[in-house]
């Protein structure tokens, strides 16, 4: 059966074409919310939706390639995967400067507007993330981390809202999803460096 053929590809295409969208839609939202308070977590996250955007729609066009050419391309996407860690440790490092806390409710709505997101985008996924090897698997993986990373930045501004009036919560967290962006950057990469083996053998 051709690949273009195949209904699981073009479930999956579907599917990684829809997430797109929701990840390019949500980023100018939060992405705005987080220059607007000053916060590092929100920062980091936003820039996890444009990455999120960018490495379904690498996908979609990729499952169109060969075996060799698709490892080639997971190992792209382990690559696109730092940009946020990047983007987040930067801006963390820059938020030291002034500490300034984060304004707590916006903080938190926002958060839970991007878990619906994820959430929504996970679950869709969770249901192709066994075809399509390092591709969906970076997909897949990147939804999961933005529900906890999620999770975390509503926690941050509960924290910053009820204990803690400090930049500290939003900064640890904006850290912690920058860390957690790298790892998964690793397990896609050799995810995909295995496949291109395999593909040369």
């Amino acid at each position: 059966m051709p690949e273009t053929a195949d209904p699981q590809n073009h479930a999956l295409r579907r599917t990684v074409i829809v997430v797109a969208l929701l990840n390019c839609a949500y980023f100018g939202i939060e992405f705005s919310v987080g220059l607007a308070i000053g916060s590092v977590s929100l920062f980091a996250d936003s820039i996890d939706f444009l990455e999120d955007a960018s490495v379904n729609l690498l996908i979609a066009v990729g499952l169109r390639w060969s075996a060799q050419n698709r490892a080639r391309l997971g190992m792209l996407l382990a690559l696109i995967l730092l940009i946020p860690a990047i983007a987040g440790l930067w801006t963390a490092a820059e938020k030291l400067t002034s500490l300034a806390p984060p304004a707590p409710v916006p903080l938190t709505l926002t958060g839970l507007g991007a878990l619906a997101v994820n959430l929504v985008c996970a679950l869709m996924l969770a249901r192709v993330r066994d075809h399509g090897g390092s591709l969906t698997r970076a997909a897949f993986l990147s939804a999961r981390n933005d529900t906890i990373a999620n999770v975390a930045i509503i926690l941050a501004g509960a924290v910053t809202a009820l204990l803690w009036r400090s930049a500290w919560p939003d900064l640890i967290v904006g850290v912690g999803i920058a860390i957690m962006n790298a790892d998964a950057a690793r397990e896609v990469w050799e995810a995909a460096r295995g496949e291109h083996t395999r593909a040369q053998a």
